[in-house]
């Protein structure tokens, strides 16, 4: 038995009459009729009576039916389903980001747009240390990562630039130059500081941006505590710790006891924001996430460019 012949004895059942089943179906009749007779040879019941004006179903014939329509719908959603998932409509992605960059508005303005326009797709969220998501990467535990480290040995990787982020000082908010509101403070102006850094093992990026802008202005950072994630950097700054460098997105937190402020001259230390997916990627839902990544990246800079300007 073949699919075919189960789709011709509903068109017949739901017709209720061979000729008008032929013409749904866009045959002709003989080859119908033929086809009917040989489902009912094989299973060896009458599924019709043919009538003069028609056909109706035995009893055979309507227990076949709710089995067929049945059948058939679960054929239909299975060839459904496998389409959807070779064009990158259905099936699930996993994305991996380091601690800063969900505050960005880029990454969940980038998120619910792939959810909106593929909601199929199960897409799951997962935090971690950059080493550990390059990790689960290469071992396909993830499929995407936002990153803010360059990637030592990118080989099988691609890694997508995205944007770049200023970063800006954070201040205890009993520091002098948190004072004065909108006053921006030369990199320079800081080097008898204490900062608070995110650990480099886990924010390599943030902490080496930090100590070569530091260097161009002249000196080396005095490093009093190193922080596991961004938020306890900027709780050890709201403690009076010390001060610390962090990406321009994280005043969003508008934590209290902390000041934020920008940086002036010439020397701006830079945040990226990089994409990483595997080269070869066979996943069509994967390709189509980092493909609406990469435009929507592109979108916003030049949205923030007019913004600025």
């Amino acid at each position: 038995m073949e699919l075919r012949h189960l789709r011709y004895f509903v068109a017949v059942a739901e017709a209720g009459h061979i000729t008008g089943a032929a013409e749904r179906l866009g045959m002709q009749q003989p080859p119908l009729s033929q086809q009917i007779k040989a489902l009912e040879r094989e299973l060896d019941v009458l599924l019709l009576r043919r009538k003069p004006r028609g056909v109706e179903l035995t009893d055979a014939g309507h227990a076949l039916l709710a089995d067929a329509r049945m059948i058939l719908a679960q054929v239909d959603h299975a060839f459904a389903t496998t389409r959807r998932t070779a064009r990158g409509e259905q099936g699930k992605i996993s994305v991996g980001f380091t601690s800063s960059v969900p505050f960005h508005p880029f990454v969940p303005r980038v998120i619910r747009a792939f959810r909106e326009s593929f909601p199929l797709v199960a897409l799951t969220l997962e935090e971690s240390g950059t080493n550990t998501l390059i990790d689960n990467l290469r071992s396909e535990r993830l499929d995407a990562v936002f990153i803010r480290t360059p990637v030592a040995d990118p080989a099988g990787l691609v890694i997508n630039p995205l944007l770049d982020e200023k970063m800006l000082v954070a201040l205890p908010d009993g520091h002098p130059f948190a004072h004065e509101a909108d006053t921006a403070v030369p990199l320079k102006a800081l080097a008898a500081e204490t900062f608070v850094v995110y650990r480099r093992p886990n924010g390599q990026g943030l902490y080496d941006a930090i100590i070569a802008g530091c260097h161009a202005a002249g000196f080396s950072p005095r490093v009093g505590q190193e922080a596991p994630r961004i938020v306890a950097t900027l709780n050890l700054v709201a403690a009076g710790l010390g001060i610390s460098l962090v990406p321009a997105s994280l005043q969003r937190m508008r934590l209290d006891g902390v000041v934020f402020r920008r940086l002036k001259g010439s020397i701006q230390p830079i945040a990226p924001l990089r994409l990483a997916t595997r080269r070869g990627e066979p996943s069509a839902a994967v390709r189509r996430f980092a493909e609406m990544v990469r435009q929507t990246a592109k979108k916003f800079s030049v949205e923030s460019d007019v913004t600025a300007g």
